[in-house]
């Protein structure tokens, strides 16, 4: 828990167990709203925030038990007006209602349509992170564990408590939550199944951050793939099993292999699209199976958007021919 705040002096939080797992940006915006993120970075840049005594990043993630140094917020520590927030359409609230593919008293599975960004940034006004008061049902407002990128439909696992959410944070770093995407890609892979182990670098851009193969500067990055079904040489229907998590991970790689992702112009260019087909990123997360925090495990699929399984359809392809995505062990 945070300690009673003084604007005038250095105090020390202990964190509790709720919080453990949680990254130290979101432990203050948690406990301390009012801080900004910029003022954060400025803190433990100077080494005025520390862990355990120690310095550390925004990024880092805190255990129960560990103590937070804070120093004088001065101005800072005037907490904001509490305002409600203001009530959300009935009509949103009852879309994004049936998209839940799963709920119980700890966590939320929701079915993320493609073009909605999960979170806000520059430019980005309408994301998922404003909306997730209309998934509280009765309950607290549930906390984003992962993410997906934007243009990304499918599975996103939400926690309904602090403790659901270290906990289920947990999962996706100890690598026990699986996750299978469906995937159209232009052309035919060769060969039909296998790994894709090609580390991957960010590099920015005048366009912005992309990603690119970089054997000596990338981070490992490993895909495990299979050929579903295909349409002659035009396209194929591929499953995608990541098992490190990178950003853009299974956009490059499906381009590495020769094969991009139908709609994906970032990555594949001109290549990316076949004639009346490549309206929207054709990526979808399918499936997960992920430990529950009270125990047991959680498996949830998400249907094809609207514009996958029309090109489900235009190829041939039928989504019940897909066998049990967690039949082969992880």
């Amino acid at each position: 828990m945070a300690p009673a705040e003084d604007s005038h002096r250095v105090t020390l939080a202990r964190v509790g167990v709720d919080d453990a797992g949680v990254r130290l940006d979101r432990w203050f915006r948690r406990h301390h709203p009012q801080v900004t993120h910029g003022r954060l970075e400025k803190w433990l840049r100077s080494g005025q925030v520390r862990l355990d005594g120690r310095r550390v990043r925004a990024a880092t993630r805190v255990e129960a038990g560990q103590t937070i140094r804070i120093p004088p917020m001065g101005a800072a520590a005037r907490p904001p007006q509490e305002q409600a927030p203001p009530p959300m359409p009935a009509a949103l609230v009852a879309e994004l209602s049936a998209r839940v593919l799963h709920r119980d008293d700890h966590v939320i599975v929701l079915n993320k349509p493609s073009g909605l960004a999960v979170q806000g940034g520059t430019g980005t006004s309408r994301h998922l992170d404003g909306l997730l008061d209309g998934l509280r049902f009765g309950g607290e407002r549930p906390r984003l564990v992962h993410r997906l990128d934007k243009d990304t439909s499918g599975v996103l696992v939400l926690a309904r408590s602090a403790s659901s959410a270290a906990a289920l944070a947990r999962s996706f770093r100890a690598k026990t939550a699986r996750k299978i995407y469906w995937a159209l890609v232009v052309g035919v892979p060769r060969p039909v199944s296998g790994r894709i182990d090609l580390p991957l670098a960010k590099v920015a851009g005048s366009r912005g951050e992309r990603i690119r193969p970089d054997e000596t500067a990338g981070r490992r990055a490993v895909t495990d793939y299979r050929i579903v079904d295909k349409a002659g040489r035009r396209a194929a229907w591929l499953m995608l099993e990541p098992r490190t998590g990178r950003t853009h991970q299974l956009r490059v790689h499906c381009a590495a292999l020769g094969t991009p992702i139908l709609g994906d112009g970032k990555y594949g260019g001109a290549g990316a699209f076949v004639a009346d087909r490549g309206r929207g990123l054709h990526l979808h997360a399918r499936a997960i199976a992920i430990p529950h925090p009270r125990g047991g495990l959680i498996q949830a699929m998400a249907p094809l958007p609207p514009h996958m399984e029309a090109s489900w359809r235009f190829f041939g392809f039928d989504p019940a021919d897909a066998t049990d995505p967690f039949a082969d062990p992880p």
